[in-house]
């Protein structure tokens, strides 16, 4: 068995990317307000910023900014799919079990990694707001309403045409 580090820093700022374990479901798009119940709770016992975000059917990626004093992303990731397979579940969604009979709907780990600088906070939100179109779910990112995206075109971050034409010229973002 492998046997990975996580980087756990106090006040840190973090990209996650979260996955189901069936890759072909669309249960996070589908049960969009489930899923936003589930991180409205977390937030209100184990607070955190979401400086971006962007759900996709099967997947999520975000950026979270923990406070000063914490470390616990993985507590925070524990409630959040724990109360949104419940929602799910409270639905009468089907979701499969394991051997140990537990709900089997998201893959166990996740990707973590550590903001650095600047430069690496704004290559990891260019690359989840660009995400819709990389798996080819939409032509422009501001098609995709399941984004942070829309947030900061609102306080003026960024353009609401943003990377317009860039999947066709190379431009990489994020990773």
């Amino acid at each position: 068995m492998v046997n990975y580090r996580r980087n756990f820093i106090a006040g840190g700022t973090y990209f996650f990317t979260v996955t189901l374990r069936d890759r072909q479901a669309a249960f996070l798009t589908q049960h969009i307000d489930a899923l936003k119940q589930a991180f409205d709770e977390t937030r209100l016992t184990k607070p955190f910023q979401t400086q971006a975000i962007v759900v996709l059917p099967d997947h999520l990626h975000t950026l979270w900014q923990l406070p000063a004093d914490d470390c616990d992303y993985a507590g925070r990731w524990r409630k959040i799919k724990s109360r949104f397979t419940r929602l799910l579940v409270q639905r009468s969604v089907l979701i499969t079990r394991n051997e140990k009979g537990e709900y089997d709907l998201w893959q166990r780990r996740y990707w973590e990694h550590t903001i650095r600088d600047d430069l690496d906070l704004q290559r990891h939100v260019d690359y989840i707001h660009f995400n819709p179109v990389k798996h080819g779910l939409v032509d422009r990112v501001a098609d995709w309403p399941y984004s942070s995206f829309h947030r900061h075109v609102k306080l003026g971050i960024v353009p609401a045409d943003w990377a317009v034409g860039d999947e066709k010229s190379g431009v990489r973002f994020g990773e």
